[in-house]
C-alpha cells in the first residue's frame, strides 16, 4: 500500500469524476424514493401549555383588592415545568387519555413513545406534540392529554395554574416526509462511499502506470519513455 499526496488524491478523484456523479445521483434517486413510498407518512400535532398564577387575591392599602403576578408566583411555575413535564408522560395521564378516547387502538407504551414534551428555558412555557399516522387522531390525542393533565394538576396539587394557550389543529403534511432532505443525504453518503472506494482501491493497487510510478518503485530517473503506438490510426502500418 503506497502514500498518496493530495494532489494525487484530487487528480484520482478528477479522474473518477464521471462515476463519482453516477453513483451521487443513484444514492440522491434512492434517498427521494424512499422519502416518498417506502417510508410510512406520521402526522405530528402539537399543544401549548403556559403555566399561570394560582386564583389567589391580595389586599393593598386602601382596600384595593389586587390579583397581580408576583415574581414568586413566576419563579415558582418555572420550576414546576420540569416537574410537570415528567407528569405528562406518566402512566396515570396516559391511561386516562386511553380511556377518554375508545376508538384509539394504542397501547400505553406505543403512546408514549409517540409523544415529545419540551419547554422553553427560563420560561413557563410547555409544548406537547403528538406524532401518529392518522392526522386526526395526532391533534385528538394532543388535545385530550392537556385537558386531562390540566384536571390532574388540580387533583394532585389543588392548584389551577395550567392554562391551554394553543390547541392543537389536524394538520395537512405529514412531518416525516421530506424528499429533500432524504435526498441530500443518501446523496452525501454515495459521494462518501464513492470517494472512498476509489481510494482504497488505487491504495491497495500496486501496478505501475506512468514513468512517474516506475521512479518511486526503483529510485532510478527514466531517461527515455515511448509514447504508445496505435496501428489503427490514420497513416500506421497495412498489413
Amino acid at each position: 500500500m503506497e502514500e498518496l499526496d493530495l494532489k494525487e488524491v484530487l487528480k484520482m478523484f478528477f479522474e473518477k469524476r464521471v462515476m463519482i456523479i453516477i453513483i451521487v445521483l443513484l444514492f440522491a434517486i434512492i434517498g427521494a424514493a424512499f422519502s416518498l413510498y417506502i417510508m410510512t407518512p406520521k402526522y405530528k400535532a402539537s399543544t401549548t401549555l403556559v403555566l399561570t398564577k394560582t386564583q389567589e387575591t391580595s389586599v393593598e392599602a386602601g382596600g384595593i383588592v389586587t390579583d397581580s403576578i408576583t415574581q414568586t408566583d413566576v419563579t415558582l411555575n418555572q420550576k414546576l415545568v420540569t416537574t410537570y413535564s415528567e407528569i405528562i408522560k406518566s402512566s396515570n395521564i396516559l391511561r386516562q387519555v386511553i380511556k377518554n378516547l375508545p376508538t384509539l387502538d394504542i397501547t400505553e407504551g406505543e403512546l408514549r413513545k409517540n409523544i415529545v414534551v419540551t419547554s422553553k428555558e427560563e420560561t413557563e412555557v410547555i409544548e406537547i406534540s403528538v406524532t401518529n399516522e392518522n392526522p386526526e387522531y395526532a391533534a385528538k390525542i394532543a388535545n385530550e392529554i392537556a385537558n386531562v393533565f390540566s384536571e390532574k394538576i388540580t387533583e394532585m396539587y389543588k392548584i389551577n395554574n395550567v392554562y391551554i394557550l394553543d390547541v392543537a389543529e389536524i394538520p395537512d403534511k405529514p412531518a416525516n416526509i421530506k424528499p429533500v432532505k432524504y435526498t441530500a443525504i443518501f446523496g452525501a453518503v454515495g459521494f462518501i462511499l464513492a470517494c472512498g472506494y476509489i481510494l482504497i482501491r488505487n491504495m491497495f493497487d500496486n501496478t505501475t502506470k506512468n514513468k512517474d510510478d516506475i521512479e518511486k518503485l526503483t529510485g532510478i530517473p527514466v531517461l527515455v519513455s515511448l509514447a504508445k503506438y496505435d496501428s489503427n490510426k490514420k497513416g500506421g502500418s497495412k498489413k
